[in-house]
């Protein structure tokens, strides 16, 4: 018997991502965030989500897509860490939720390596739903607070510093 996971799809920029159901705590409204002082432009805040602080990413910038005018569809997705040792909760900022699939395991493509000049640390793989291809998230990069919070250069700079070698 083939194995299954379960995502939960979101539309961001016209596009059907996915992330694992068992990751998602909860979905909310867009609501007011505490903005942070000296943050990143994809940080949003953090709310207090009964006693827990979460800080909101905006999935749109994160990935370098230009920003939006929040309205009633936007939606914050949050997200949990299944790991008990290293407890992570964060909140991401979609354009619309979409649906929720069944993938058999086998079914899941590798994403196509990009080289250097993309940064692919999110990607889990490629899923096919009739005629579209759904982009699924790898949920622990997601929870990954080095991944996640990592200040994105322009590829020619990563490049450039990939390039030099140091003595």
């Amino acid at each position: 018997m083939a194995q299954e996971k379960e995502y939960l799809t979101f539309i961001l920029n016209g596009e059907e991502f996915g992330v694992d159901i068992l990751s998602v705590q909860e979905l909310r409204v867009w609501s007011a965030v505490t903005e942070l002082p000296n943050k990143p432009a994809y940080i949003k805040g953090v709310i207090n989500l009964r006693g827990v602080i979460i800080p909101i990413i905006d999935l749109r910038q994160r990935f370098g897509l230009a920003p939006l005018d929040y309205n009633a569809q936007t939606v914050t997705i949050i997200l949990r860490s299944v790991d008990s040792k290293n407890p992570m909760v964060v909140g991401i900022v979609v354009d619309a939720v979409s649906e929720v699939y069944k993938f058999e395991l086998n079914s899941i493509r590798k994403p196509p390596a990009f080289g250097q000049q993309i940064d692919s640390c999110f990607l889990e793989g490629l899923a096919s739903v009739e005629d579209k291809l759904i982009i699924l998230l790898n949920s622990l990069s997601l929870l990954d607070q080095n991944e996640l919070y990592q200040v994105s250069r322009p590829p020619e700079e990563r490049l450039a510093n990939e390039n030099t070698l140091t003595v």
